[in-house]
């Protein structure tokens, strides 16, 4: 009895560690899973990246790769995406470079207004010692940055004609959690809210806003139009994204999937920028053609009287951004 009890023992445990290596080839033939969140909808420049960032990794990384896209909110919506990348619940995100004032105090020269006069400045700048050292910056609290995506410039929208700063005054601005956006609009003697993207057609409609700041392309692809008599062409300021990972994943990753999904990075990253302009020139006809709101073209005149009200906010965040960032990013408008 003694022996076929030690037999079946010894069998028994054969099969076990048998079991277990099996599970353990299979754990390690599994692809690597990466959930990229966002809070836009597919048809914009940010929308278009994550699903050509997708389409590329796994088609270049077969079996070993799995993207799953979660849009419009769906997974993580805009308060809760930065601490579900530090739990390591989401491995890719892509939020605006307004949310990173408490991570890293220089990326707000991003939100700054007036500060760049146009796209090809955005570039230089981004594509700088100083713009490259920024996308590190808050590598010690867990987030690497991987690349910066454009959206473009924004534009003012509101329920009255504004063509001068005045006309700002009294109106309940949406505005993303930033101090720097938020002081851009107590300049101007408005009424910042902080608002989700989520929340924004609905918080115009109901008169909770009176206006908010932001891209054509977000605009139409949020139906802003439908709720927003007004836009201003103000070239103001600009939304940008930076892609971002969890840094403990990213550098967990084999060496030869990291440095692939590097190449395919840079990759997307041209294609999302160079998207981007059309993306917004697209919208911009597209509410032209919907007639439901004005668009106010303003001379050089009156965008260098908003540029000058809005100033001041430069000077209350000059020390947090640091003097010499601020010169570099104004120097890259003049093309070298």
């Amino acid at each position: 009895m003694l022996k076929l009890s030690m037999k079946a023992l010894v069998c028994a445990v054969s099969l076990s560690v048998a079991g277990v290596l099996h599970a353990a080839d299979s754990e390690s033939t599994a692809p690597i899973s990466i959930k990229f969140a966002h809070v836009v909808a597919d048809n914009t420049p940010k929308g278009q990246g994550a699903l050509l960032f997708k389409k590329l990794a796994e088609e270049r990384l077969p079996g070993r790769v799995k993207v799953e896209v979660y849009p419009n909110s769906s997974l993580f919506g805009d308060g809760k995406e930065m601490e579900a990348l530090l739990l390591g619940d989401v491995q890719l995100l892509a939020p605006s470079l307004a949310k990173f004032e408490h991570y890293a105090k220089p990326l707000q020269i991003f939100d700054l207004p007036f500060l760049f006069d146009n796209m090809e400045a955005v570039d230089r700048f981004q594509g700088s010692e100083q713009g490259k050292a920024l996308l590190t910056s808050m590598e010690g609290k867990g987030i690497t940055g991987l690349a910066y995506w454009h959206n473009g410039l924004k534009q003012l929208s509101a329920n009255k004609a504004m063509r001068e700063p005045k006309d700002a005054r009294g109106l309940k601005f949406r505005v993303q959690a930033s101090a720097v956006l938020d002081e851009q609009f107590k300049v101007l003697r408005a009424a910042p809210r902080k608002m989700s993207f989520a929340e924004v057609y609905q918080g115009l409609q109901t008169g909770v806003v009176n206006g908010t700041e932001n891209t054509w392309s977000n605009y139409f692809s949020q139906k802003v139009h439908e709720v927003q008599p007004f836009f201003t062409a103000s070239d103001h300021g600009l939304i940008d994204y930076m892609v971002i990972t969890n840094t403990k994943f990213w550098n967990g990753l084999p060496d030869d999937v990291r440095s692939e999904l590097q190449k395919i990075m840079v990759e997307v990253t041209a294609e999302v920028n160079r998207q981007a302009d059309d993306l917004n020139k697209e919208a911009r006809a597209s509410i032209v053609k919907a007639g439901t709101s004005e668009i106010i073209e303003l001379t050089p005149q009156e965008r260098e009287q908003w540029r000058e009200a809005m100033r001041p906010v430069w000077k209350k965040f000059e020390k947090d951004i640091g003097a010499d960032l601020i010169k570099a990013a104004e120097a890259s408008n003049q093309a070298q």
